[in-house]
């Protein structure tokens, strides 16, 4: 089983959904803490509805996003400081039960974790999909949308 990542920093959403596509695709699992964004197309409402019209389901799992001060130290640059945060989150009850569901989707159709980061080895979906990689066996793939 397979298990994809994709960050859209800088990709425009239309790119985002062909890789998508390409890479077969059928449920997007939205891992940010906050499912808004300042690039065009990437907030909740209007990814979801740009996804379904593409014939790819949406879910958002927020407990499976960054904490505050994980997001600030990301955007410093502090990925490992970063990791640390998140690590202590995922731990968290809310996070562990989240990281279940993304599971479940993720054996029932063809998934990928979204969030914005454009190198997936800075940002927490990694994280997130190692932890899945691990209790579910998926193989990850870090797609990459070209513009």
């Amino acid at each position: 089983m397979k298990l994809r990542t994709i960050g859209y920093e800088t990709a425009p959403l239309t790119a985002v959904i062909r890789a998508l596509q390409e890479a077969g695709v059928e449920t997007m699992i939205d891992v940010r803490a906050v499912a808004a964004s300042r690039r065009a197309g990437f907030s909740k409402r209007v990814l979801a509805a740009s996804l379904a019209e593409a014939g790819i389901a949406y879910a958002h799992l927020p407990a499976l996003g960054t904490p505050k001060t994980g997001r600030q130290a990301a955007r410093a640059g502090r990925t490992a400081e970063m990791r640390a945060i998140f690590e202590a989150s995922l731990a968290e009850p809310a996070a562990q039960l989240a990281l279940g569901d993304a599971i479940e989707i993720a054996r029932e159709r063809p998934a990928a974790l979204i969030c914005y980061e454009a190198d997936a080895a800075r940002c927490h979906r990694r994280i997130v999909a190692d932890h899945m990689a691990e209790r579910a066996g998926f193989e990850v793939e870090d797609l990459t949308p070209l513009r």
